[in-house]
């Protein structure tokens, strides 16, 4: 009796697995992933920090120029891979507005992830500040010398740094929830590569 009680919930544990194993993002599709997250979260906090801070602002802005533009390079390699190999389907069970959200919800984290270190490039720029890399190498302007054109491109880069946290907090509520609650696959394939089998 106790052998039919266990193989049954060895066989239910199978069934979750394998339910669980319907797909998974690519090995380098995980490592950008989790590597640009713990990026932009750093980002979000030292643009906070460069805001609050007169004491910290330079040594946060030099760190913050170079990271940048590492996302908005690592985002068109993310993008290149994601157009070629494309990502797991959702649970079929999952209702079609959710999945429309979430597809919305992907796309635009790329849209701002391109963005947001364009137009703190093109913000510099008008300035007439330099974008400097490390202790000599500056990149080019890509914009103009102009006041005005330097206030609306701050105006741009805050509203979309707030967006980008937004949406960023909407994902990580989304991802817990599908790791913690409905347990349906979504989290583990970026979590982890698929299952070996025994």
């Amino acid at each position: 009796m106790n052998d039919s009680v266990s193989d049954a919930a060895r066989d239910e544990d199978q069934a979750q697995c394998v339910e669980a194993d319907r797909g998974h993002f690519n090995v380098l599709a995980r490592v950008l992933h989790w590597g640009m997250a713990a990026a932009i979260f750093a980002m979000l906090f030292m643009g906070v920090g460069m805001t609050t801070s007169l004491t910290w602002r330079p040594v946060l802005l030099d760190l913050h120029q170079p990271l940048g533009l590492a996302i908005l390079l690592l985002v068109v390699v993310r993008l290149a891979n994601r157009l070629r190999h494309g990502a797991p389907a959702l649970p079929p069970e999952t209702p079609r507005l959710q999945a429309l959200a979430a597809t919305a919800s992907h796309w635009m984290l790329y849209g701002l992830m391109v963005l947001l270190p364009l137009i703190g490039w093109g913000m510099r720029s008008a300035g007439g500040w330099p974008v400097r890399m490390i202790q000599g190498w500056n990149l080019p302007p890509i914009a103009p010398t102009d006041p005005t054109v330097y206030a609306l491109l701050r105006d741009a880069h805050s509203i979309l740094a707030w967006l980008l946290f937004a949406v960023v907090i909407a994902h990580l509520s989304a991802a817990l929830l599908h790791g913690w609650i409905y347990r349906d696959g979504v989290f583990s394939s970026m979590a982890r590569g698929p299952a070996r089998s025994a």
